[in-house]
């Protein structure tokens, strides 16, 4: 499971060094793609390999199932960790999440996510908010 909040950079050549935390975990080959909210998911072998399972078992007749496939599914990239703990994020990723500077990689149980700084400091909640959003989670059977 991934968890914690870790900020660092990415430098001129579009390497970003992974919280050793997160590298544990990841293992030395693992999947970069576009994430919903404008970041990216970073998902282990295993995981990403489950997600393409479940992506078989979808009717493609679906418009919406066609349209998130395609983007889901091009946006991927396999990367791997050189030997500072570094991978390289693709342009076209970089493009997408705004990928400038200074980053933050945030543990979301399955997938690591990746945000530009300021972009994940504008979707931080404040309390009253995160009080009603927890109401909607009891809706979907979950509870602290």
């Amino acid at each position: 499971m991934f968890m914690g909040e870790y900020n660092h950079t990415v430098d001129p050549k579009g390497r970003l060094i992974v919280p050793s935390k997160f590298r544990e975990q990841l293992g030395s080959e693992f999947v970069v793609t576009k994430g919903l909210d404008g970041c990216l998911f970073v998902y282990p072998a295993e995981e990403w390999h489950n997600i393409e399972e479940k992506f078989r078992n979808i009717s493609m007749t679906s418009k919406d199932a066609r349209k998130f496939s395609r983007f889901f599914f091009a946006g991927a990239a396999a990367v791997e960790l050189d030997k500072q703990g570094r991978i390289l994020l693709p342009p076209v990723l970089r493009e997408y999440a705004n990928l400038q500077k200074d980053v933050v990689l945030v543990g979301v149980l399955s997938r690591v996510e990746i945000w530009d700084k300021d972009r994940w400091q504008e979707n931080t909640y404040d309390e009253d908010e995160m009080d009603e959003i927890a109401e909607h989670m009891a809706d979907l059977g979950f509870s602290i």
